[in-house]
């Protein structure tokens, strides 16, 4: 067990952070899935700085010692074209187009296969927990994983295509020409028709073929039949992604739960 725990240390541990859910995994070679993963409901009432305080006394993981870390941060995002990014200017940025709550920083990721740079808020309580922690610290975007790899898909065929990807209460859709975004957005979803709605409006603003094109679901999709027989009603081609046939069955896939973005980021890398 203690060699175990060793080389699961030299790993370096992912943390996923949304408002309603939290979760910790590190890559695990001996393991039948290849990863540890530990999800850690968040508590009402609390701050996601509090939340993540309370995890290192209550989380195997967390209480390993890991140095090294991964933060996944789920905040609204802005997309900038690389060539326009000053990081000196990326505060002002921010600030025209997200309203903020003043407790917080702006950090970037660069996303060099997009060209584009993701700027995004990071709460300074949760900053610090992270910093109190951890010698050697990443932060990236949780949707970066999945616009690299549905990047590089959406070379695949002639037809141009649609990705709307849920999680948490939410669907984020998006959209590449070339090696660039053409169009990201993403909206809080109650229903199956809200989340419909969203999608065939991007759809139409951005005079997509609705009988060559091609729309792609995937995640956590709350009644996925209903979604895709309303899709179908509109769009001839709506392909709902599974993650068992997307990864040739990869173990990974067989963990119940486990958000696609984290599968992913393991099985893709960022």
């Amino acid at each position: 067990m203690q060699n175990k725990a060793y080389n699961i240390l030299n790993n370096r541990l992912t943390i996923r952070i949304s408002q309603s859910f939290m979760s910790f995994s590190v890559i695990n070679p001996s393991s039948a899935v290849g990863i540890e993963y530990e999800p850690y409901a968040v508590k009402n009432g609390i701050s996601i700085a509090a939340n993540l305080r309370e995890a290192f006394n209550e989380s195997s993981l967390l209480g390993m010692g890991f140095s090294k870390v991964q933060v996944m941060i789920d905040t609204p995002v802005l997309l900038v074209p690389i060539e326009e990014f000053d990081e000196s200017q990326k505060e002002l940025l921010y600030s025209h187009a997200f309203t903020r709550l003043g407790n917080d920083i702006i950090v970037h990721t660069i996303l060099p296969n997009e060209n584009a740079v993701a700027l995004y808020p990071l709460n300074k309580d949760l900053n610090l927990v992270i910093n109190d922690h951890f010698d050697d610290i990443r932060i990236i975007p949780l949707m970066q994983p999945v616009w690299s790899y549905m990047h590089k898909r959406s070379f695949s065929g002639n037809r141009a295509k649609l990705y709307a990807y849920f999680h948490d209460h939410r669907v984020e859709v998006f959209s590449f020409r070339q090696n660039r975004f053409k169009f990201y957005n993403h909206y809080k979803v109650v229903t199956p028709y809200d989340a419909s709605y969203f999608i065939l409006y991007v759809w139409k603003q951005l005079a997509m073929d609705a009988q060559n094109d091609e729309l792609h679901i995937f995640g956590s999709i709350s009644d996925k039949e209903i979604l895709t027989e309303d899709l179908k009603k509109y769009l001839q081609n709506v392909y709902a992604i599974n993650p068992e046939a997307e990864f040739n069955r990869a173990p990974i896939t067989k963990i119940k739960g486990l958000p696609m973005d984290i599968s992913l980021l393991v099985l893709k890398g960022r």
